[in-house]
This record gives structure tokens, C-alpha cells and sequence, in this order.
């Protein structure tokens, strides 16, 4: 026993491992190093030997919980008993279900669940706030009016697969070193089912079902936002052998609003306001997504200037109650082109605060205003 490797070294893992982390490690060496891989080479059979002995060791609690008391002197003559693979069909149908071709050892005719589907709803800025019923088309799989989902044409019937007797698995013997080992694959003729359709439906090529265009209505939560999706379940694709239905999957577009933007459950906008308004105040309508407010605007108002209108932002996805805010941002305009008497306005004001004028357009202004005179 002195030559023997450390069961945890052999397979590579620490001595705290758990059982499917030691499931895992066995399974990767035994695809490495094992015979059928690597033909005629004595090192790499023992070394598959090694692993093999170390996980079904190490696999077994009680067998695990002896080694680690007493090492491999547990499973000397008159130690713990060790086995020598009295379960390796077990074992090797757990572990390698799918490498040697068997599959997993959930049957083949099991229910399964439906495929999902993926579909898009377009909603409006103020859908999405406030919620909204809708209608949406999907392209899903029903069952087939002609042969009633059986997949036979009508008048016939369906029959129990021969080749594994309605079972939906084979099982075959598999030569290893150790012996037969027994494991089970899926029936290559009827796929799992456990039936065969000799006569099939004309209409739905036996597959029992058939596209169709279905109408779902579809109730939007208020705040739901751009990128965010919602399902829809047991509306998808038929469930398999009995299984439950797949669900919708939303994925939730909303349009952009023309003025207001939207950042979570605040939204946001920015408020043009004139010189003359900013300088001497006044009470301006702010639009919301509950309708236009006053607010009052003080005189002496700076361009980036913010305020916040509390609670008219957006529901709470969770809790409709409570609603964001929004935040606006003042922004003086500038006019991009003046009448004269507008321009002589400003030439005043620049005066009377003692600012330097543009001469050239103070000249302009006072030409004008002479030139208006004489054609009086």
C-alpha cells in the first residue's frame, strides 16, 4: 500500500471537494486515459485503473469518510471492506451516459418542457409609464386539426415501436476491462416515443402539430422600460410527452418621447425661456406626462439653472405608488436674428449697463431709425 497515490492527488482535487466536483474530475480523466482511446499502452490503462479506484472511493460517503480516518489501510484484509467495484454498471451508467453513447439516465420518453419564444412589443413613451393593455401576434405550434395532434392519418393509428417495445430506450452490453457493463441509448426508431406512425398525417407530416398564427393579449405593467422584457408562460412551443408548454418571451421597445426624457423612474426636460424672462421673471407652463404645470420662474434666472417637480416622474415597476420625479433644466435663448427696434433695444440696455457695443451695429441701428423718420 505504500506505492499507492493519494485518492484526492490521483483525481486532482482537494481533500474539502464535493461529490460533483469529484464526479467532474473522474470524468475528464477517464475520457483522457481511457482504453478505447488509447490502444495498447499498459501506462495509460493503469492510469484509469488509478482514477477509477480513486472515485469509487471517494464517491461513496461512507467509503470516503473510512479513508479519511485511516487511509488505504481501511480497505486492507479486515480493514473497511473495500468492494473492488461491486456497482461499476451503476457507476459507469452515471458517469458515462453520454460517452459511450447511452444518454442520461432520465428516460427518453420523459415529459419535457416546450421551447420558448422569442417576440416584440412596440409601445408608446406613455405606455410603458402608465401600463396598457395589448394585443400581440405569435407564431406558434397547435396541435393539428386533421389528425387531432396524433401525427397518423386519420382512420389509423399509432403502434408500439417494435425495436424497444414502447420503452424508448435500448439497452446494449458494453465490454470494459472490468467486464459487461449494461447501459441504455435512445431508440434510433421511434426516438424516444416509444411508438411508430406508419401512416402519417398528410397535412402535418406526422409531427402532430402545425403552425399557426395566435393572437395573445397581454397586460403592460406601468413602468416598464426600453430593453426590458417580460414573459409570458406556458404560451410558447407544446410541451414533449405530456410536458408543460414553453413560455413568450417580450422583449419591450418603447418609442422615444418628441421633448421628455426618460432615465429610470425620473424623467428629464430642458425649458427655453427668453433674455426677458430670465432677467425679469414669469410664470411658465411645463409639460409633464400628467399634463402641463405652472411653475414660477424668478427673475435674475441663469441658463443651466434646475428645478424638480416631485412625483411627476415614473411609477415604480413594483410599486405604482411610488413615482420618480422630474427634473428640468432652464435654458435662456439667445435670438439668432433681431428687428431693428429690437436692436436698438439692446444697444440701450448695453448702455444704461455700461457695456461696449459693437459700433458698427450701433451706427446700423441709428441709420435706420433716421432712414424710418424721413419716409414718414
Amino acid at each position: 500500500m505504500a506505492d499507492k497515490r493519494d485518492y484526492y492527488e490521483v483525481l486532482g482535487v482537494n481533500r474539502q471537494a464535493s461529490g460533483p466536483e469529484i464526479k467532474k474530475a473522474y470524468r475528464n480523466l477517464a475520457k483522457q486515459y481511457h482504453p478505447d482511446m488509447n490502444h495498447n499502452s499498459e501506462e495509460i490503462e493503469q492510469k484509469f485503473k488509478e482514477a477509477t479506484e480513486a472515485y469509487e472511493i471517494l464517491s461513496d460517503a461512507t467509503k470516503r469518510q473510512q479513508y479519511d480516518q485511516f487511509g488505504h489501510a481501511a480497505f486492507t484484509q479486515g480493514g473497511g471492506g473495500y468492494g473492488g467495484f461491486n456497482d461499476m454498471g451503476d457507476m459507469f451508467g452515471d458517469i458515462f451516459g453520454d460517452f459511450f453513447g447511452g444518454g442520461s439516465r432520465r428516460r427518453a420518453n420523459a415529459p419535457q418542457k416546450g421551447d420558448n419564444i422569442q417576440a416584440r412589443i412596440n409601445l408608446e413613451f406613455e405606455e410603458a409609464i402608465f401600463g396598457v393593455e395589448k394585443e400581440i401576434f405569435v407564431t406558434v405550434s397547435e396541435p393539428c386539426d386533421t389528425c387531432d395532434g396524433s401525427g397518423a392519418k386519420p382512420g389509423t393509428s399509432k403502434e408500439t415501436c417494435t425495436t424497444c417495445a414502447g420503452q424508448g430506450q435500448v439497452r446494449y452490453n458494453q465490454q470494459t476491462l472490468f467486464g459487461t457493463v449494461q447501459s441504455v441509448r435512445t431508440c434510433h426508431q421511434c426516438g424516444g416515443s416509444g411508438q411508430m406512425i406508419k401512416e402519417k398525417c398528410t397535412d402535418c407530416h406526422g409531427s402532430g402539430l402545425k403552425k399557426q398564427n395566435k393572437k395573445l393579449s397581454v397586460t403592460i405593467p406601468a413602468g416598464i422600460d426600453h430593453g426590458q422584457s417580460m414573459r409570458l408562460r406556458g404560451k410558447g412551443e407544446p410541451g414533449i410527452n405530456g410536458g408543460p408548454k414553453g413560455d413568450v418571451i417580450l422583449q419591450v421597445y418603447v418609442k422615444p418621447h418628441a421633448i421628455l426624457e426618460r432615465r429610470g423612474e425620473d424623467i428629464y426636460y430642458e425649458l427655453p425661456i427668453s433674455f426677458s424672462q430670465a432677467a425679469l421673471g414669469t410664470e411658465v407652463s411645463v409639460p409633464t406626462i400628467d399634463g402641463n404645470v405652472t411653475y414660477e420662474i424668478k427673475a435674475g434666472t441663469q441658463t443651466n439653472t434646475k428645478f424638480r417637480l416631485r412625483g411627476k416622474g415614473v411609477p415604480h415597476l413594483n410599486n405604482i405608488k411610488l413615482r420618480g420625479d422630474q427634473y428640468v433644466t432652464v435654458s435662456v435663448m439667445t435670438p439668432k436674428s433681431l428687428s431693428d427696434e429690437e436692436r436698438e433695444l439692446f444697444i440701450q440696455l448695453a448702455e444704461l449697463a455700461g457695456e461696449t457695443v459693437d459700433e458698427g451695429k450701433k451706427k446700423k441701428g441709428i441709420f435706420n431709425k433716421i432712414k424710418d423718420t424721413l419716409e414718414k
